[in-house]
């Protein structure tokens, strides 16, 4: 099937069979490797991306479904030469490790930030439960995201 979408604010058309994810479709016809496969489950959250706003688990959405719908992924987050602030944090506190998780950990902060600039630690780790990581134990991100909402906070004053 032929599919028209917007990806990281890109106007993309591609060929999707009926039955393949929109993960099968970015990794393999569109070349965005960034977003991962951990389960293909809809478990993990390595493949977050959103969707018209929404976080999603791209291992669970028919490629042909992001017809007409504007698709976010880890590629779109920096800006030109400029890191998200998101990615910046998580680089300045170590809050990565092996980089599987990391893309949809970042995809999913991001969602939450833009729904909720003021985050307690609480909502913070609920907001990432549905995202599993093997080797950092979830302190580190936590507090990169809690700094970055507070970056982004006082920058915006």
């Amino acid at each position: 099937m032929h599919v028209t979408t917007t990806i990281n604010g890109e106007p993309v058309e591609f060929l999707a069979d009926v039955s393949s994810t929109l993960l099968d479709a970015l990794r393999g016809s569109l070349g965005l490797t960034g977003t991962k496969e951990g389960c293909g489950t809809g478990d993990c959250g390595a493949c977050s991306v959103t969707v018209d706003g929404r976080l999603m688990c791209s291992c669970l959405m028919l490629a042909v479904e992001a017809e007409g719908k504007s698709i976010g992924t880890i590629e779109g987050m920096a800006q030109g030469d400029h890191l998200h602030p998101l990615q910046q944090k998580f680089l300045e506190m170590a809050a990565l490790q092996c980089g599987i998780c990391t893309p949809g950990v970042l995809i999913s902060a991001r969602a939450l930030l833009e729904k909720n600039p003021d985050p307690t630690e609480e909502e913070v780790r609920f907001g990432l439960a549905g995202n599993l990581c093997r080797c950092t134990g979830y302190d580190k991100i936590v507090r990169a995201v809690l700094e970055t909402a507070a970056d982004m906070r006082e920058s915006a004053r």
